[in-house]
């Protein structure tokens, strides 16, 4: 005979939506430390990036750097918050990977390949985050 569904048994969906909320946190974790990586790169030695004429957006590489080294930094630092369940974290985390997102659009001339993949992290972090709601209890479901 099956057990009785108690209070303190998490359903299927209040699983999907933590392990949505774990993934979410590792892979901003994942994209903050290497955009940290690719900061570091455009700050001591800024000539390792493709450079382009006549691109629309054009910046210095080594500010470019610096950009990313702290959106870097606020994303690692917004997935130990989201590994915590904090709700500002789930808030803070859309709002960095959507940044994210856009500063390594503005940075696609410049290293394609690395730019596409953490828009791509970026995207599956955002929709991670909006999945998994929160209940009226304040709970996952």
């Amino acid at each position: 005979m099956p057990a009785a569904h108690t209070a303190s048994t998490p359903t299927a969906r209040q699983q999907w939506a933590t392990g949505l909320t774990a993934f979410a946190a590792v892979m901003l974790l994942l994209s903050g430390v290497l955009d940290i990586f690719r900061g570091l790169m455009a700050i001591a030695h800024d000539d390792v990036f493709l450079t382009t004429r006549n691109y629309v957006f054009q910046f210095d590489l080594t500010g470019w750097g610096w950009i990313h080294l702290i959106l870097g930094a606020v994303a690692v630092l917004v997935g130990l918050g989201l590994l915590g369940g904090s709700l500002w974290a789930r808030v803070c985390g859309v709002a960095i990977a959507s940044l994210v997102i856009i500063a390594n659009f503005l940075s696609l001339p410049y290293y394609p390949v690395w730019s596409i993949v953490l828009m791509a992290f970026s995207a599956f972090v955002i929709w991670a985050l909006c999945v998994g709601r929160r209940g009226a209890s304040g709970t996952l479901d």
